[in-house]
């Protein structure tokens, strides 16, 4: 039904779109507006995926529906602005590769996209070896990652340079 390409540097602002209409629409329906702005803060492009190229944009026809991918870097969610990033690789078979930067259109939710993306991804970390994988959701993901085997390991509360706080939610899976 789906068809993926890998992101390269020249589809940024398109992705950037995506998730910031994405943001929006989808956490805007569960948060206040501070809880939005700490989201927006914890969220967002992270430029070593696309270099990694290890980020899928998700398609149907000609149009991008989604985009997310995985990491091998210790980083586990944000985007470039996002504190607290480390580009260290992760150690196969000993520590969990990171899901990342999962993002589908409004109007493609509950249609397979983010399990499309998850599939691609898993398989892709399990042939580097990676025997886990471990991601940070949001509201409006969790059911999702539930659904496809995660669980929540930690909950926590991501705090905004302003002082706002968002919920999130620390899940892992065993592949």
């Amino acid at each position: 039904m789906y068809t993926h390409d890998i992101a390269l540097k020249k589809d940024i602002l398109e992705i950037e779109s995506l998730m910031d209409l994405s943001i929006s629409k989808m956490l805007g329906e569960n948060l206040n507006s501070q809880q939005l702005e700490a989201a927006k803060e914890s969220m967002g492009l992270d430029t070593k995926l696309i270099e990694d190229k290890t980020y899928f944009l998700v398609k149907k026809d000609d149009s991008i529906v989604g985009a997310g991918g995985y990491s091998i870097r210790k980083t586990l969610f944000g985007g470039n602005h996002t504190p607290n990033r480390s580009d260290d690789l992760l150690i196969p078979n000993k520590d969990s590769a990171k899901i990342r930067a999962m993002y589908t259109h409004p109007e493609w939710t509950r249609k397979g996209v983010g399990s499309y993306i998850l599939e691609l991804s898993e398989n892709k970390v399990h042939k580097l070896g990676f025997r886990s994988t471990e991601l940070m959701a949001t509201v409006s993901g969790i059911l999702l990652y539930e659904k496809r085997g995660y669980e929540v390991v930690e909950q926590i509360e991501y705090v905004s340079k302003l002082g706002n706080k968002v919920p999130m939610y620390k899940m892992k899976k065993i592949l």
